[in-house]
């Protein structure tokens, strides 16, 4: 019920606000300090935000390519994995 509770937060986040849970979880699970039951759900969690955080940057790289285009065609172009 708690996965479920979270879910629900988690659609209100924003963005800036997921990565920030995002850093929190990460940062508990390095201490090495975490259950491994608790240390299972924090990273299901974790990975949770980061396929909602891929969905608004997939999304917001879309908006950004129609508005830049002055034809407005879908302009293509690339984000580096690497930059993340």
């Amino acid at each position: 019920m708690e996965d479920m509770d979270f879910v629900e937060k988690k659609e209100n986040l924003s963005f800036e606000e997921s990565l920030e849970e995002l850093e929190r979880i990460v940062n508990r699970l390095e201490t090495g300090e975490v259950p491994l039951d608790d240390a299972i759900d924090e990273f299901n969690k974790a990975m949770k935000l980061v396929k909602e955080c891929d969905e608004k940057l997939n999304s917001a790289e879309e908006a950004i390519a129609k508005i830049v285009n002055e034809n407005k065609e879908v302009v293509e172009f690339e984000v580096k994995n690497e930059d993340f």
